[in-house]
Order: structure tokens, then C-alpha cells, then sequence
């Protein structure tokens, strides 16, 4: 595993920055996850390394130094937990689904915040990182297309109205599952 470097190897870590939930929230993801994995719908439940967490990304790195990303997010100030709504379900090329969520604008003023420092780092972001492209969602199902896609939208339903709190942020190498905890939520 790559630790310091950028990212340009095909076998080096790619990183996102992300916000875990509570126990709670974490606990009714994950019951979902399971929902769909036994009505045939793929989830992060068993997606590549299967050590996924329900989290929320604020930035999805495909080039970076990650000593120097783990440098700027432990500047960044502490602006505490996050309550996000899940208001439906979204899809995103390729059979991706997720929960939608409305976020407060004082969230996204955070992710703009983390994207500035990440960026300073020299650091690439994912393009839908990039301030006013940023969709906040949690991820559900990996590859959910014609059926499958009726199903999740089904449970996602069956859930709602759902509150979910991040309560923690870590930095997490996508292709592993290793998790960096940070010091606060940025």
C-alpha cells in the first residue's frame, strides 16, 4: 500500500474523505444493504473488499499525496455532526443507486472548504467533488439497472422519512477499506 506519493500507480490507494454515521444511522443503512443483497440487488455490503461503511463522501481523490491530504483535513476546524434527510433515491451511471439527501447550505459551504484545502494539497478530486457538481448522497446498491432498480427504490420507500447523523469523518482508501479517523468533522 502506497503511503506517501501521488496516486499514479494503478495499484495505489484512492482515497475519499468521508463522513461516518452514528450507530444508529449506521445500523439502518446497513439493514438496508442487507434488505436488497437478499432480493438480489448488489450493495456495498458485498462490493470489492466488502469493508465498506455507510458514509457520506465530501471529496473522492483520483490523484494525491496522502500524507498531504491527511496534513490538510487535520487543519481544518471542527464544525461538529451533520444531520442529513433522505428525501428519496438517486441513480448514477451504471446501475448506481443511493439515498438522496438535502443537506444544510452550511454542509456544503464544509465540503467546499474540504475540496479548497484537498486542491492545495495538489491534489485531483473526482470531478463530482468539484464545488457545484457535489451531489450528497449515501451509497446503496453498486449496479442496480432495470428490475433491480425498481427494487431498491422500493425499500429505499419503505424507510422513509429517514434522519441519518455523521458523527465521525475519516479518510478511507476506497480500494482497501482502510480507514484513517480524523480528528473532528471538517
Amino acid at each position: 500500500m502506497v503511503s506517501t506519493g501521488a496516486m499514479t500507480d494503478p495499484e495505489a490507494m484512492a482515497l475519499a474523505l468521508c463522513l461516518l454515521f452514528d450507530s444508529r444511522s449506521d445500523r439502518l443503512v446497513r439493514e438496508l444493504w442487507s434488505r436488497l443483497e437478499a432480493r438480489g440487488v448488489r450493495t456495498l455490503e458485498t462490493h470489492t473488499h466488502g469493508r465498506h461503511h455507510p458514509h457520506l463522501s465530501y471529496a473522492v481523490l483520483i490523484d494525491g499525496d496522502p500524507g498531504a491530504v491527511r496534513a490538510a483535513v487535520a487543519d481544518l476546524p471542527d464544525a461538529g455532526p451533520v444531520e442529513l434527510t433522505v428525501q428519496g433515491t438517486i441513480t448514477f451511471p451504471r446501475g448506481r443507486a443511493a439515498l438522496a439527501c438535502s443537506v444544510p447550505s452550511a454542509v456544503a459551504a464544509r465540503q467546499e472548504r474540504v475540496v479548497a484545502a484537498l486542491e492545495g494539497t495538489g491534489a485531483v478530486l473526482h470531478r463530482h467533488y468539484l464545488p457545484g457538481r457535489w451531489v450528497p448522497h449515501v451509497s446503496v446498491a453498486t449496479r442496480a439497472t432495470g428490475d433491480g432498480l425498481a427494487v431498491v427504490v422500493n425499500e429505499v420507500s419503505d424507510v422513509l422519512p429517514l434522519t441519518v447523523r455523521a458523527e465521525r469523518c475519516a479518510l478511507i482508501d476506497t480500494s482497501t477499506g482502510q480507514l484513517w479517523p480524523v480528528d473532528g468533522i471538517p
